[in-house]
């Protein structure tokens, strides 16, 4: 998809809270991102935050990305509940065979930007190492 490449005139200093979670969070969870290139939501919200992720130095084994259809159906779609895109779901990596643990979600209709609501739950959620 088009818009997983990260915005290059994102201002990582602007959001340096946003950056500062996930670098604190890195090696704790992975991002799955559902979106789609005919999706104008995905285009306003997922370059910025594949931005964040790039500025936070979040390396990809740690990102699946999951391209849905017109009619939403994609990989995952049932098992993740998604409605909606974008939606990001980040998970924090269960140990020893444990199932990962569902920490934050940003759905499409959220007012805050994907990065900056994500980071703001990974603090509340106390996911940081």
């Amino acid at each position: 998809m088009e818009m997983t490449e990260p915005n290059p005139t994102w201002d990582a200093a602007e959001h340096s809270e946003t950056v500062d979670a996930f670098e604190a969070a890195i090696g704790e969870v992975s991002y799955h991102v559902w979106g789609a290139d005919w999706c104008g939501d995905c285009h306003s919200e997922l370059p910025d935050f594949f931005a964040a992720l790039n500025a936070a130095g979040v390396s990809e084994d740690r990102v699946q990305v999951h391209e849905v259809d017109e009619n939403k159906d994609g990989e995952l779609v049932e098992e993740y509940d998604v409605e909606l895109i974008p939606t990001i779901v980040v998970e924090r990596q269960g140990e020893d065979g444990e199932e990962s643990e569902e920490v934050a979600r940003f759905e499409e209709e959220e007012e805050r930007p994907a990065a900056d609501y994500l980071a703001r739950q990974m603090i509340d959620a106390n996911v940081l190492a």
